[in-house]
């Protein structure tokens, strides 16, 4: 093994860990490069919540770390060029001006450029395996204050020349940098703009509609292939298109917040402890006669149920406060009693333990919504504690529309392809943004229920809307399943739209049983 190759195996094995410098610095060096945290993400292929939890307390780890690592050391080294390029200014008079005694010191000779640089009065440490210098990279001898790095400027790849003595501040300046010492950037780094690697996509429309056309091209045509690549390609497609959606908002979000035990699986292959309202309900009688039921099937539920009041940010504790609109999360609520489950589903499903329950905003909302003066169909239920955060209810709604928008098109050209792409990635983003190892980029079992039960209070209101328009309704189930008996298309528009519902199936129900013939 020659000389440099156990240095080379020593700083593999070191990894990335020694590139990245303070939370704080991070940001800074970003800030300064004019980058938003969505040109950055989209760089190193994650959220910008991602990247702005890197700016706070996160470190990233695997491969976009070593990336990430890599974009702030190029930023640091391109701000150090430019540092040192820029040109002196010609002073306006004769007079010299004043400098301090120690800034004189300083700029007395290179080798007191370098000391200061280090930092006055700062141990040397001699290194016994050289380590890469923080100014230029290469393998340096000598540690100072922490920082590897050449103790004479010759020896320096980044001064290419003594500095005079009038400009000597300014390498003093640029070796002053704080956060741990920059790796050696890989070779072939590219030297043009520091801005060209983030170029701006041509907006939301065009990501689902480029991922299509490029599936089906890489797989020439092949319709089967390339709706299979896709759907492998949804989650992070989706986190995409949601990056790309929330640009200009007026909000940030938190994406991995603290989560309260409530919201935390019991068992690692239990449940957590929020109630979803799911409905499952049968009517057990029916009016006398033969009756003909058309099952319905409700369009893009899920995409539907995007639309919701979504917590902003990290869920914070209440006991024994009202219920505050301008906020959002679960609820642990006694719910009223319910006395038409003869003709109605319970707004909070079918439950066998009575008593307190967590519930999530649109469960709690529907129910208030039904104590209110317009329906009066039960009691207010009662409120015993809370976690909340304020809270939008448009905060996914340009990634919905986007997601309608492409289904739509789909259904005019009949392009099963992206018709089934854009289902996968509404039906998986909403899956995974619980716990789950296919999408670390969100964290928020809070939103996966919340949204789940948006659907499920979708569905009851049409419950609702059906009963009320004289049709009787025979059974509710989970979030697209809706059985009628009666006249329903003077009550729901037929199609393929989401506001629209189409025939699951038909079949004719008994008197008083309910059952199938």
């Amino acid at each position: 093994m020659g000389d440099f190759d156990a240095i080379d195996s020593l700083l593999a094995a070191v990894g990335p860990e020694a590139g990245l410098p303070a939370p704080g610095v991070r940001r800074e060096l970003r800030e300064q490069a004019r980058l938003s945290k969505a040109q950055v993400a989209r760089a190193l292929g994650v959220s910008p919540s991602t990247v702005a939890g890197w700016e706070d307390t996160r470190d990233p780890s695997g491969e976009v770390r070593t990336r990430y690592a890599y974009l702030l050391d190029g930023l640091a080294a391109k701000f150090a060029v430019e540092v040192q390029d820029e040109p002196v200014p010609e002073p306006e008079s004769v007079q010299e001006p004043e400098l301090e005694p120690a800034a004189a010191d300083d700029a007395s000779t290179a080798d007191d450029a370098s000391t200061a640089a280090a930092g006055e009065g700062d141990d040397v440490e001699s290194l016994a395996v050289p380590e890469p210098c923080v100014l230029c990279g290469q393998p340096a001898g000598s540690r100072v204050a922490g920082f590897a790095q050449h103790l004479d400027p010759a020896d320096c790849h980044a001064v290419t020349a003594p500095a005079p003595a009038s400009a000597a501040a300014e390498p003093v300046a640029v070796a002053r940098q704080e956060g741990p010492p920059s790796r050696p950037r890989p070779s072939g780094r590219s030297q043009g703009p520091a801005g060209r690697a983030f170029q701006e996509p041509s907006g939301p429309a065009d990501l689902i509609g480029q991922a299509v056309r490029a599936a089906l091209a890489e797989h020439e045509g092949d319709v089967d292939a390339a709706t299979a690549a896709l759907l492998k390609r949804a989650i992070p497609d989706a986190m995409r298109l949601l990056d790309e959606t929330r640009k200009g908002a007026r909000y940030d979000i938190v994406a991995h917040p603290w989560i309260p035990g409530i919201l935390k699986k019991q068992t690692s292959r239990g449940a957590d402890q929020i109630w979803e309202a799911r409905p499952k309900w049968t009517r057990h009688e029916l009016p006398p006669g033969r009756h003909e039921v058309t099952a319905l099937d409700i369009n893009g539920a899920y995409l539907s149920a995007l639309k919701t009041h979504l917590p902003l940010g990290q869920l914070e504790h209440s006991a024994g406060l009202a219920h505050d609109r301008r906020r959002a999360g679960v609820h642990l609520i006694t719910p009223p009693a319910w006395e038409h489950e003869a003709v109605l589903p319970n707004p909070v499903g079918q439950r066998d333990e009575p008593g307190p329950l967590w519930v999530t905003e649109p469960t709690l909302r529907l129910l208030l919504r039904l104590s209110g003066p317009k329906y009066g169909l039960c009691a207010p239920p009662e409120i015993h504690e809370s976690y909340t955060s304020g809270a939008t209810e448009n905060l996914l709604e340009k990634f919905r529309v986007a997601l309608k928008d492409a289904r739509d098109t789909a259904i005019t050209e009949n392009d099963e392809v992206t018709l089934e792409y854009v289902k996968a990635m509404y039906s998986k983003f909403v899956s995974t943004m619980g716990e789950s190892n296919y999408n670390r980029e969100l964290y928020r079992p809070d939103w996966m229920h919340i949204i789940r039960s948006q659907a499920f209070a979708n569905l009851w209101m049409k419950a609702l809307k059906a009963h009320d328009e004289g049709l009787a309704v025979v059974r509710a189930m989970g979030t697209d399943e809706l059985h009628v008996i009666g006249d329903w298309r003077r009550v729901f528009a037929e199609g393929r739209g989401v506001t629209e519902v189409k025939v699951k199936d038909a079949y004719t129900a008994a008197v008083g049983t309910g059952d199938e013939e």
